[in-house]
């Protein structure tokens, strides 16, 4: 849902959260959430994570700006644009060694970490 549209008192359903839709959605609950709920207390960056290795693949890294949005609105934050924490996780993505941003162009060893599906590197 837009996150102009969000209202936190009519807060029943997945799709009810900002920047959720149907796919968001059906991400959220093959990671076991079910109810907006379910995210009270969740890290983003963990979900990411556990989302790429169910898929075994690496999503785009705006799914954690989702996350972080909808976490953070659960923890009782204004309903913002997932793109408002984009920054917000660059400089945290850059302060870790074990999880790069795949599509930084700017940094040269954020392919590092990543391999075709023969195991060689790019």
């Amino acid at each position: 849902m837009h996150p102009d549209k969000v209202d936190r008192a009519r807060l029943r359903q997945l799709t009810d959260l900002p920047n959720i839709g149907p796919a968001g959605a059906a991400d959220l609950l093959r990671l076991g959430i079910r109810t907006p709920e379910d995210l009270t207390g969740r890290d983003p960056y963990a979900l990411y994570e556990t989302l790429c290795a169910l898929d075994n693949r690496r999503h785009d890294p705006c799914v954690i700006d989702v996350f972080i949005a909808i976490t953070r609105f659960m923890e009782g934050d204004a309903a913002r644009p997932w793109w408002a924490y984009t920054a917000e996780r660059k400089r945290h993505l850059h302060t870790q060694n074990d999880l790069r941003d795949p599509l930084d162009l700017h940094n040269p060893h954020a392919h590092a970490n990543t391999r075709n599906a023969a195991g060689n590197a790019p």
